[in-house]
């Protein structure tokens, strides 16, 4: 019989044929998609709510609240100039008319096992610094080495990657040290890549990555900085000779030659230059304002066009309203925490200063299906029996609900109701009224707190809120901080009793709710861990979350998560507007469909000249 030998190779191939233990090596993507498929194909044209003839030219003036002391996005130090976006790139981009779809910007392809321990991206050949030098992937390695040294946020957003290496002369292969977590790879595609030659430069003026700088940094975006007033004014040029600018993912995109941002230290003058023209585009924030402001000139001479679109939420849900630091004893019982939301009446204040647009928050991802709703029941309900014992047993037996603060007949009468159950509460807590002041019982203590915020806009909803309070004995004052900066300084150090808040939510939660309510987070300078949230059963959630198998799944243990996260009351939640309100000049414009899941602002919009 005659033996036939075969080479190493050929047999490894025949043993992973005949054994399914050994998988192939996956195959190279050109898009990941969190939720079903991507919707455009390999070789896809063009994003479908793109004008592709949209003309190239004008100058788009923009505005910014307060100011900012730094261009560098890496460490967690300084006020960050907006607009940086436009200068620097991420290995991956999303489109707008989908949820969690990513497609090849930097990178031109990307491949993970079905497990998805690693992840691997293979750089564009033709991508390009905006001196000329090529992204390498050296410069993607150090990136992500420099981010996770020197910004604590992004280190524990990116915790379980333990290796960023070179696999190829284009390609980053990307280590987990865990697997089945699908939004691994996702999450490492959205990071920023920043020029290494750039930074490490032997000579000339030193540019230290772990510190700020107002030096004009490099990237290999579409715009660069062309010029820099610190605090005041930044503008951003459209390069030329953009290496990506024919690239599928943007065609029709960065249509302006130029996007000018001026800083105002008030939201009323910035809204004054808007109505000027020295600013082209104002999203509004104040309902007062958007009801009542819009009667000037250009309004009625139709040069200013307003819109309402709900497309930024379709997608999105959102939790804001007041935050105690639960670091401090004094917010440490739910009870107390109760009773600081029947304090707050909604009702009144969306009457009489809202003119009736907003509506009350009463789910931690409000506005989606992801929200709960009703008692739990099915899947959710199975997620939640196995941590009973560990959360609040009110998660079984009683819906959410926010109090009423007013009705039609007797607005006082609800509110009277609802101060007597918070003093209530108080008590079961341990306190006592006193002399007409909220003491603790035993030893006498007053229960007071500051509000802290981050300028002016949300004093006339903390202001009667804290005015309610002190009708049951809770002295309650509020600092406004006109530095932005020394409000980012507080808040990264927890050094407030209560600040004003909140989080945003996609449609595929994920990694991000560990910095948001896990416990590691907790005590982390500068996590979004605000409230100092620290449980064990809600660590056991947020885990699950992240290994969720399939969409149904993700649904039920999200809702689990809500929940527990209503039923410990964290947060007292305000109130929230499911659209935008947009108002701008004339002389730019969109196209005729906006993306389903956005407004495109400013990438998809162009200059239509003026009159």
């Amino acid at each position: 019989m005659t033996i036939r030998l075969f080479p190493p190779l050929i047999v490894l191939a025949m043993m992973m044929a005949i054994q399914p233990g050994l998988s192939a090596e996956p195959e190279w993507r050109h898009a990941t998609a969190l939720v079903g498929e991507p919707k455009y194909s390999e070789g896809f044209e063009r994003f479908g709510y793109v004008n592709p003839d949209a003309p190239k030219g004008g100058t788009l003036n923009l505005s910014a609240s307060d100011s900012f002391d730094t261009l560098n996005p890496i460490p967690a130090k300084g006020d960050l100039a907006v607009g940086l976006e436009l200068v620097f790139e991420t290995l991956m981009t999303s489109s707008e008319d989908e949820i969690a779809a990513n497609y090849g910007l930097l990178a031109e392809a990307v491949r993970f096992p079905e497990d998805y321990s690693w992840v691997s991206y293979r750089l564009r050949e033709d991508a390009r610094w905006h001196d000329g030098e090529p992204v390498t992937a050296e410069d993607v390695v150090w990136s992500f080495e420099q981010t996770v040294a020197h910004n604590p946020q992004r280190e524990f957003y990116y915790r379980h990657v333990v290796k960023a290496e070179k696999t190829g002369p284009r390609e980053i292969t990307f280590t987990f040290d865990e697997k089945n977590n699908k939004e691994l790879p996702k999450i490492v595609g959205e990071l920023l890549i920043l020029p290494q030659h750039w930074w490490e430069v032997t000579e000339g003026e030193q540019r230290a990555i772990d510190e700020t700088t107002l030096l004009p940094v490099m990237g290999s975006g579409p715009y660069r900085i062309a010029n820099i007033r610190p605090g005041e004014s930044m503008d951003f040029e459209r390069v030329e000779d953009y290496w990506g600018k024919d690239l599928n993912v943007n065609v029709g995109r960065h249509n302006f030659d130029r996007v000018t941002y001026t800083y105002f230290g008030d939201r009323n003058v910035e809204f004054e230059a808007f109505k000027a023209g020295d600013v082209d585009f104002w999203r509004e924030n104040e309902a007062k304002r958007w009801a009542n402001s819009y009667d000037f000139p250009a309004v009625l001479e139709g040069k200013i066009v307003r819109e309402e679109p709900e497309n930024l939420y379709r997608s999105s849900g959102v939790l804001v309203g007041f935050i105690p630091n639960l670091r401090r004893e004094k917010f440490s019982d739910p009870r107390v925490r109760r009773a600081l939301n029947l304090a707050y009446n909604f009702e009144d204040q969306n009457k009489n200063l809202f003119f009736d647009q907003y509506e009350r928050i009463d789910s931690y991802f409000y506005g989606t299906e992801l929200a709960s709703s009703g008692l739990p029941e099915g899947q959710e309900l199975e997620i939640l029996e196995n941590l009973r014992g560990q959360i609040p047993e009110s998660v079984f037996t009683t819906a959410y609900e926010n109090p009423v603060g007013g009705n039609e007949r007797d607005v006082q009468a609800n509110m009277r109701t609802n101060l007597r159950e918070a003093i209530s509460l108080f008590r079961e807590a341990g306190y006592e009224l006193r002399d007409g002041r909220m003491v603790n019982s035993e030893t006498g203590e007053p229960f007071t707190f500051e509000i802290l915020l981050n300028g002016s806009i949300i004093e006339k909803v903390a202001l009667p809120y804290a005015e309610n309070l002190k009708r049951i004995g809770v002295d309650v004052s509020v600092r406004v901080l006109s530095d932005s900066s020394q409000y980012t300084n507080r808040l990264r150090s927890r050094d407030f009793d209560m600040i004003y808040s909140g989080w945003g939510q996609s449609m595929s939660p994920g990694n991000e709710q560990a910095e948001y309510w896990g416990s590691d987070a907790a005590g982390r300078e500068g996590s979004a861990n605000y409230a100092g949230i620290a449980d064990p059963a809600i660590d056991q959630l947020v885990k699950q979350v992240a290994f969720a198998k399939d969409r149904e799944t993700l649904i039920a243990t999200v809702r689990a998560l809500d929940r527990v996260l209503l039923a410990n009351h964290f947060v007292v939640p305000t109130y929230t507007l499911r659209h935008s309100r947009l108002a701008y000049w004339d002389y730019i414009t969109h196209p005729e469909e906006l993306p389903y899941y956005g407004i495109g602002f400013p990438d998809v919009w162009w200059y239509a000249g003026k009159e």
